[in-house]
């Protein structure tokens, strides 16, 4: 399996998105306060190109009348049809069972998580990050 290397860790600082093209395949990479995340950049309704669109908080349960923003910095919105997905899990806000493809990242500080979805190992390696897919 062939190992590509992304970029250096200080192009993306905390609150920061890259998305990558190895091949055929584009990724969205994020940095949430030093905690990486990465996706299939493909929209799991139509196949928009998900990563791409705005980061921002959603409404949280409030009082009836009350609205209250709140995971923000966290939430990923589809830029074709506004479908929202939490950073941290890739779950869709309304349908648990809809996810982005999430792709573990590996860091020094731990191990790759993983969510049982479709997966590529990205490593740290010294100030560099790196992937790794199938073929």
């Amino acid at each position: 399996m062939p190992r590509f290397p992304l970029f250096p860790l200080a192009d993306l600082p905390p609150g920061g998105r890259k998305i990558v093209t190895l091949g055929k395949v584009s990724l969205g990479v994020f940095n949430l306060g030093g905690v990486f995340y990465a996706y299939r950049n493909i929209c799991p309704h139509a196949g928009a190109p998900v990563c791409e669109g705005p980061i921002s908080g959603t409404t949280v349960l409030s009082p009836v009348y009350e609205y209250n923003m709140g995971h923000a910095g966290c939430i990923l919105r589809c830029p074709w049809h506004g479908w929202e997905f939490d950073l941290r899990t890739g779950g869709h806000l309304v349908d648990p069972e809809t996810r982005l493809k999430k792709i573990p990242v590996a860091t020094a500080a731990g191990p790759a998580r993983s969510e049982n979805l479709e997966t590529y190992p990205v490593e740290r390696e010294g100030e560099h990050l790196y992937v790794t897919l199938p073929g």
